[in-house]
């Protein structure tokens, strides 16, 4: 097995671990027992835990940016494209119940610890509203489309605690149907001014 397989196979197994039973939680021997590397295998590919999460948010990043990628390749119209992030919540319903939002999760416990790294975390919810932003100003709402994709993040987000809090499928479905029926209402003829954006709608 070649180094760049085991240090990606050491990532993968990190991110999975990091998501399901939290950073802190997470020991180099949990790791190394997955990908099934000795200690000292193991620090030939990282020295320290924060390395390995440095690694893994690199990950994600990489792997958010290659989502957001078939999205714009696979749908014709920006409305198409907000609605495929929000059906993330039923993709991943299973995964979301048991843990809650991978992104969400890091971000709130990178920044519970002061971590110095809850900066570059950050980026991953970053990625996702400047793309929101760019979908609702192609939507016609130049105007306040980051206040929109703000209000998306937000809504799922919420959506994400509650669902791993209640584990209701039935109240995901109704609430990803719900933020579908608000995106298709967001039509600039609509709104006389920003200030209107989710009061309405919401």
């Amino acid at each position: 097995m070649g180094a760049a397989t085991t240090r990606r196979q050491i990532v993968e197994a990190a991110d999975r671990l990091f998501y399901e039973r939290g950073f802190e939680a997470t020991s180099f021997a949990d790791i190394a027992a997955v990908v099934g590397l000795s200690r000292g295998n193991f620090y030939y590919h990282f020295r320290t835990k924060d390395e390995i999460l440095e690694a893994v948010i690199a990950h994600r990043l990489s792997n958010i940016r290659e989502q957001l990628d078939a999205w714009e390749a696979g749908a014709e119209t920006p409305a198409e494209r907000i609605r495929s992030f929000i059906h993330i919540l039923i993709m991943n319903e299973t995964k979301i119940m048991a843990h809650g939002c991978p992104v969400g999760t890091l971000c709130s416990e990178l920044a519970k610890l002061d971590h110095a790294a809850k900066d570059e975390a950050t980026r991953l919810f970053t990625l996702f509203r400047d793309w929101l932003s760019r979908q609702f100003a192609a939507l016609g709402r130049e105007a306040d489309a980051d206040a929109l994709a703000m209000h998306i993040l937000m809504r799922s987000q919420g959506v994400a605690t509650l669902a791993t809090a209640f584990r209701d499928e039935a109240f995901v479905r109704r609430e990803v149907a719900d933020m579908c029926a608000w995106v298709a209402a967001q039509r600039p003829e609509l709104f006389a001014s920003p200030e209107t954006i989710s009061i309405r709608n919401a």
